[in-house]
């Protein structure tokens, strides 16, 4: 009896292990992913650098990891650090690098006079999104993202989001110039009050949220009017008006007229071609303060996808 026993549990668990090992090796990365990056790197989107490194390729576990990952020490052309070495993907860098010449360095100018010259920021792990236990996969573990806790500027002054974003006024301005500036640029932008767990940090990726990577998500929606244009010197902007923020009327993002990062909008890689992300739709709501909400362009909520928690 103990004998079979013994073999009944033997079978037991090798046959759990088959079916564990069959269900992760079909647990592989979308084939967009390796496009992208392989496009992005004929491109010379990026390159090796005194501050720009190439890594040995990250291949698990599981589905995570990337094929062309840089280790990176500063952004901008070396312009912006990182306070902690950031593991990445070709195509977000390049983003990242567009977001910070375009909008973020003149709003710090802007704002406080003076730049923005490091990042205290998150990059690559392979985790699931926001370390749930059973949720899909982070794109922090595809090298696809990266969450910014805080902006250091040129005189020594540290903006975080934690503080800022219900702080000082012109903190406020700022750190909400530079979201509203990121739903431009990336697929994903999460901050606080679009859930719990981005209440401390910015959540920027280039994840695809449909099958041609045209939708974006971006949260919380804010009754915000940009000052900062790229492309337009940051002395035409009209002044700030800093009156504290109504919180409780924060109207739905409006991401301002279609543009592109100054960057190439398709990327080819032999017969696959990986497009950059479409400019994003425009949220608008009925009248400033007045907590209406309109909808985006074609009735879709781009806050929304397929009812799971962001990143």
């Amino acid at each position: 009896m103990r004998r079979g026993l013994v073999a009944f549990i033997t079978l037991t668990l090798v046959g759990l292990g088959l079916t564990g090992c069959g269900l992760f090796r079909y647990e592989q990365r979308e084939p967009w992913r390796a496009q992208a990056e392989e496009a992005c790197m004929q491109q010379k989107l990026v390159q090796p650098s005194a501050y720009m490194s190439r890594a040995s390729k990250i291949d698990g576990p599981g589905a995570c990891g990337m094929d062309y990952p840089f280790a990176v020490a500063a952004f901008a052309s070396g312009s912006v650090g990182v306070s902690k070495q950031a593991t990445l993907a070709c195509p977000v860098i390049a983003t990242i690098d567009a977001w910070l010449e375009e909008i973020v360095k003149p709003a710090a100018t802007l704002y406080y006079g003076v730049t923005v010259v490091d990042l205290r920021a998150g990059s690559y792990a392979c985790r699931p999104r926001n370390n749930q236990r059973g949720a899909k996969y982070s794109e922090h573990a595809f090298g696809n993202a990266m969450d910014v806790m805080a902006f250091h500027l040129a005189d020594g002054r540290e903006i975080s989001v934690v503080k800022g974003w219900r702080g000082d006024p012109v903190d406020q301005e700022f750190l909400r110039e530079v979201f509203f500036g990121a739903c431009r640029y990336f697929t994903t932008v999460l901050g606080p009050g679009a859930d719990a767990f981005h209440y401390d940090h910015f959540h920027i990726d280039l994840a695809r949220h449909d099958p041609r990577g045209e939708r974006r998500i971006c949260k919380p929606r804010l009754n915000f009017t940009p000052r900062v244009e790229p492309g337009v010197p940051v002395a035409q902007a009209p002044s700030p008006d800093l009156a504290p923020i109504d919180y409780e009327e924060d109207a739905p993002v409006d991401a301002g007229p279609a543009r592109q990062p100054a960057r190439p909008s398709t990327y080819s890689s032999g017969q696959s071609t990986y497009r950059a992300p479409a400019a994003p739709e425009v949220y608008r709501g009925a009248q400033a303060g007045s907590g209406a909400y309109a909808g985006p362009r074609g009735g879709r909520n781009p806050t929304i996808l397929n009812g799971h928690s962001l990143y």
